[in-house]
């Protein structure tokens, strides 16, 4: 599944990416020159103490911007969580001051189990990272 191309200032090249969830959300860092990601664990926390993993993260990695996977029904229709999910990246931006762009993530969570992950979240959000490396021009 390729994504569309996604327009990126060239001076934004570090990326931390969450998979959001409601009881676990999957993190991964990476960067435009590699167009690699690196699955950084999982952050298992509900609600707002979510934001205390993810500020962790964030403060460790230091990146020039967030990348979220968004999820939809096969057919591309929207669904409970996709609602979740890019209320997430609102709060992020809200929070954190850095830009976050969206990844329709239908399938990584599959692709991750599949391909053995022993943390899936972060399998995921490495391959929605990925997803979205690619996709600059």
């Amino acid at each position: 599944m390729s994504a569309p191309a996604v327009l990126v200032p060239a001076h934004l090249t570090t990326f931390v990416a969450f998979d959001f969830g409601l009881k676990r959300t999957g993190v991964a860092v990476g960067n435009r020159l590699l167009k690699t990601a690196q699955p950084q664990g999982s952050i298992h926390a509900e609600g707002s103490a979510r934001f205390d993993g993810v500020a962790a993260k964030l403060k460790e990695w230091q990146p020039d911007a967030i990348v979220i996977g968004v999820p939809y029904h096969p057919d591309g229709a929207a669904h409970e969580n996709t609602t979740r999910a890019k209320k997430f990246g609102r709060q992020l931006h809200g929070r954190f001051g850095l830009p976050v762009f969206e990844v329709d993530e239908r399938y990584s969570t599959t692709e991750a189990i599949s391909s053995g992950a022993k943390d899936a979240d972060a399998a995921s959000a490495c391959i929605i990272l990925e997803q979205f490396l690619r996709s600059l021009t």
